[in-house]
C-alpha cells in the first residue's frame, strides 16, 4: 500500500511535528513528532512495518506499542480523509 496526501491537503513542518491543512474545508491538523515520523515514512513509499521500525529506532518504545501507534495514526488520517492509498 502506497500512502499519499489527498489532493488539496498541504503539509508543513512545525517546531513540534507537522501541520496538515485541507484547503477545501479550511480545517487543519497538527501531528506530534511520532505521528510525523509515521506519516513521513509512509509518504516516502514505505509500509506500516517500516513506520513501526522508524518509531522504535527513534523512541524508546516496544514493537507492540509502536504498532498500536501506527495503526491509530493511519486510522485517524483515513477517517479525516487526508490520505489516499494505492
Amino acid at each position: 500500500m502506497k500512502l499519499q496526501l489527498r489532493g488539496g491537503v498541504l503539509m508543513a513542518e512545525t517546531e513540534y511535528g507537522l501541520a496538515l491543512l485541507d484547503e477545501k474545508s479550511g480545517e487543519y491538523w497538527t501531528l506530534n513528532p511520532s505521528a510525523a515520523v509515521v506519516l513521513e515514512t509512509m509518504l516516502a513509499g514505505r509500509d506500516a512495518q517500516d513506520a513501526v521500525h522508524a518509531l522504535t529506532q527513534r523512541y524508546d518504545v516496544s514493537d507492540s506499542l509502536a504498532q498500536q501507534d501506527v495503526d491509530r495514526i493511519l486510522t485517524e488520517l483515513r477517517s479525516a480523509g487526508l490520505v489516499n492509498e494505492n
